[in-house]
């Protein structure tokens, strides 16, 4: 009885490691349409295309080689390929984005609640990392350089961070067509409406003042 205890414990554990990034497809590709009134297949959230009509620029996306706008409050501009730009992508459990970072820019402290990613520095130098879940809380953290690779697990708070005094840039590969992106401070201090100053005070354990200059901040969205 308890090795086939184990054994369904086990089962219950691969089940949840396969179901924690997005679902294998069960067919060649599906699309991504708006269009809901054409006969079509609903999918990973969205409706598939129908496959007698696809073609390759359905698998297509131009324009990575073009550096993002990095003139802003963080310093840097994230250029996402997801199914969102590139409709092909759907149910193929895969993205990228192009980061750039102008000198001493950073991406802000955040969260990618559905992708492990994997991230390649094309040019510049970055410090990077994460830190783990409660209890530990413990960071783990790099300085990258041209051709340095660095992974940041699923859903774990990762940042980088350009201490070069050149433009820095970045390619990066996500486990979902759809990974999001929570940025810490625009979700703590930005969200509407906004959180009670006396819930955050007691959070973060300081004056309410410093809360409300705060939330009275503009949070940039870099993406």
């Amino acid at each position: 009885m308890g090795y086939r205890m184990l054994a369904f414990l086990a089962i219950l554990v691969l089940g949840s490691q396969a179901l924690a990034s997005d679902p294998s497809p069960l067919q060649d590709f599906c699309v991504a349409i708006k269009d809901t009134e054409s006969p079509a297949v609903f999918v990973n959230g969205k409706f598939c295309k129908n496959p007698n009509y696809t073609t390759a620029d359905d698998f297509f996306f131009s324009g990575l080689d073009k550096p993002g706008n990095t003139s802003n409050p963080v310093g840097s501009k994230v250029t996402p390929v997801n199914v969102m730009q590139l409709p092909g992508l759907n149910t193929l459990g895969i993205s990228l984005v192009r980061i750039d970072y102008a000198p001493y820019g950073l991406n802000p402290p955040h969260t990618h609640p559905r992708a492990t990613e994997v991230l390649v520095v094309l040019e510049g130098r970055l410090y990077v990392g994460f830190v783990t879940s409660n209890p530990d809380n413990r960071l783990f953290t790099k300085v990258l350089n041209k051709g340095d690779v660095f992974v940041f697990p699923q859903g774990l708070t990762h940042f980088q961070f350009n201490v070069g005094h050149t433009n820095a840039v970045a390619f990066a590969g996500l486990s979902s067509q759809n990974p999001g992106t929570i940025t810490i401070a625009n979700a703590v201090f930005g969200p509407k409406p906004p959180i009670k100053d006396d819930v955050l005070a007691k959070a973060f354990q300081v004056d309410k003042k410093v809360i409300d200059y705060l939330q009275a901040q503009y949070w940039m969205d870099n993406n």
